[in-house]
């Protein structure tokens, strides 16, 4: 039936997040040389051939200059909204690089809960109701009554590992607590990411170094922005409905298809999520084979994970956790920024 996706992780193979490539750029300044860019147009001017400079040229770049001068001061409020906006951009940038941080050494220390945590980002969102558009990726399977239900038996330890890694996150949060709605979430990302890593180093023959460069080069890394940007998810206060969720590892595929026919999904979506479905993927794999509407997409995403990329399958699955893990809510993207206090002038002495 092809190669399961949880049959790829060495053991305690150490996750790191992929590195990000930068570009450093060198400013050389040649001896009277200048060189002008404006509206697209390079002229190179030396102490020879000055003459060569047009009035009009330099009247472009003046006229640029000033008109974007004019831009940024036509509104104070403009001006002052678009520069918290960046801040709070970064700040929630840096926030959400040291939260992965954090998860991806709590991961790596408890591989053995890999499954779990994947099971319990998929439990929480799929308490979501279309019809009263109640439930979903609330964090409300942190709750003793709903984590003790029958669907999450077994995805106390997966939680209470999120635990440790929320008292570390929250202890240098700058901007308030992260919500367990979020980081239930952001736990499956970092398995999700491991896990591609992983397979790429196992493709080259369990060679660390070629396998990340594999997976930088050919991974589908740059398909996570949309799941980045919906950082400020909201707890509910309380557990969600019984009933809503089920028994995956006792579910026939009608029953799998049902549920995720309720919340929007379909064949192809429960097919690519098959190592969410409980601990053993290649048997969940070989169940939803037996459908003639899933064995289709089972059978693609087996063949995706024999290629070098493994595209089909990656994107198909960072797709989907997307739209999965925002049922049931408004995303506050302002969440986590913080004030920036201000110099206080009036202590400088001259």
């Amino acid at each position: 039936m092809g190669v399961s996706f949880l049959s790829t992780i060495p053991p305690l193979l150490p996750l790191v997040p992929v590195p990000s490539l930068t570009t450093t750029t060198t400013n050389r300044y040649p001896s009277y040389a200048v060189t002008i860019r404006c509206n697209k147009m390079e002229i190179d001017a030396t102490a020879e051939d000055e003459d060569r400079f047009c009035r009009r040229d330099i009247l472009k770049c003046a006229g640029v200059t000033i008109g974007m001068e004019l831009m940024a001061s036509s509104g104070l409020f403009v001006e002052k909204a678009s520069a918290a906006d960046l801040i709070q951009r970064r700040q929630r940038s840096e926030f959400l690089s040291s939260v992965k941080g954090t998860l991806f050494t709590a991961i790596n220390g408890n591989v053995e809960l890999l499954p779990s945590l994947l099971t319990l980002a998929l439990n929480d969102a799929m308490t979501y109701d279309k019809a009263t558009k109640s439930g979903g990726a609330n964090g409300s399977i942190r709750f003793s009554s709903e984590l003790s239900r029958p669907e999450n038996k077994g995805l106390s330890a997966a939680l209470n590992l999120l635990e440790e890694a929320k008292k570390e996150i929250d202890s240098y949060s700058k901007g308030g607590a992260i919500s367990y709605a979020d980081l239930i979430q952001y736990a499956a990302q970092g398995v999700l990411k491991s896990k591609f890593l992983a397979s790429a180093i196992r493709k080259c023959g369990g060679n660390e170094e070629k396998g990340r460069l594999l997976y930088t080069a050919y991974g589908s890394n740059g398909q996570w922005g949309l799941f980045d940007k919906q950082f400020g998810r909201t707890d509910t206060q309380e557990p969600d409905p019984e009933g809503r969720v089920p028994l995956w590892e006792n579910a026939n595929v009608k029953e799998m298809k049902d549920k995720f026919v309720a919340i929007g999904f379909g064949p192809r979506q429960l097919a690519v999520m098959s190592a969410f479905l409980g601990p053993d993927q290649a048997a969940t794999e070989a169940l939803l084979a037996t459908d003639p509407d899933v064995s289709p997409w089972v059978q693609k995403y087996q063949r995706s994970r024999e290629t070098v990329s493994e595209t089909d399958y990656e994107v198909d699955l960072i797709t989907t956790l997307t739209k999965l893990s925002s049922l049931g809510q408004q995303i506050n993207y302002e969440a986590y920024s913080y004030p920036v206090q201000r110099v206080d002038l009036s202590k400088l002495k001259l």
